[in-house]
């Protein structure tokens, strides 16, 4: 659950089993001066760029500004401070998963095509996992709790509601997004945290249709 669609790499997930940061290509940090001034989104997309290949401890101000080629002083214009700057990257990344993700699945009518669309489209999103799965390991910091609290209630309401319009009761929906959001996590923490071997693409294919078989309802 994820980012634009330019940020999609193949195979998916199981490209990022053997080293997440790899998919993210790698920055200079020293830029000749660019012309023109910066938005707040230019620097909030950096700052993600930079979780997705250091970490939330990595964002600091400095760096950030050799990396995009201006003085400290682009900066701010825009935040008062480093934290000012990491709440508008997260809030980035909510939004754009919110419009990109949901965005794509609302025209679907179909709950079960819908779910299908749904495990496609976050099976084949890589940043957006490595992002997530680098906040995940920081969620003692004040500004990533309470995004991946709002992210996560949001993927299991969805979930939720899907599964009941598929015809589950409301009990068995809830059970059934709890079962699959878990399995997305787990997931992660295998292939992105613990660096197990990578799956091939034919394998990591078959992955995706069993967990289609097994958790969304048949007709």
């Amino acid at each position: 659950m994820n980012q634009s669609a330019s940020n999609k790499s193949e195979p998916a997930l199981d490209a990022a089993s053997a080293d997440a940061k790899s998919s993210v290509p790698a920055k200079s940090d020293s830029k000749p001066e660019r012309s023109g001034r910066l938005s707040a989104d230019d620097w909030a997309q950096a700052a993600l760029d930079l979780i997705a290949e250091q970490g939330v401890a990595a964002v600091a101000v400095e760096p950030l500004a050799r990396r995009l080629g201006v003085t400290k002083g682009s900066f701010y214009w825009h935040f008062p401070s480093r934290d000012a700057l990491l709440v508008a990257a997260l809030e980035r990344w909510e939004k754009v998963e919110q419009e990109t993700v949901f965005g794509q699945l609302e025209p679907i009518p179909d709950p079960r095509q819908r779910l299908r669309s749904l495990f496609h489209l976050v099976a084949h999103e890589v940043k957006s996992h490595i992002i997530y799965s680098e906040l995940l390991k920081a969620l003692d910091h004040p500004a990533v709790q309470p995004v991946i609290g709002r992210v996560s209630e949001r993927r299991l309401d969805y979930l939720t509601a899907s599964f009941r319009q598929a015809g589950l009761s409301r009990t068995d929906a809830q059970h059934r997004a709890r079962l699959l959001y878990a399995a997305y996590v787990g997931f992660l923490q295998l292939n992105l945290q613990l660096h197990q071997t990578r799956m091939q693409h034919d394998e990591f294919e078959a992955y995706v249709e069993h967990m289609m078989a097994t958790l969304i309802p048949s007709s």
